[in-house]
């Protein structure tokens, strides 16, 4: 999906390379999940019940 790819990508430029390791490895599971559920995380229509994934997708929402 074109929308994810845009705003994850905005987020490994702007952030990635001085993210903790916790950080990046929550990116790398974050990158698991299916599309449609992504979307709809950022879109805010649901959330992660993972807590380090919701903070990192309102991050990344932040970001864009």
């Amino acid at each position: 999906m074109k929308e994810l790819d845009f705003l994850l990508v905005r987020y490994l430029d702007a952030h990635f390379c001085s993210a903790s390791t916790a950080e990046r490895e929550n990116f790398l599971r974050l990158l698991k999940v299916e599309d449609d559920l992504l979307w709809a995380w950022f879109l805010g229509r649901s959330h992660s019940e993972d807590a380090e994934l919701d903070a990192l997708v309102q991050r990344i929402r932040g970001t864009s």
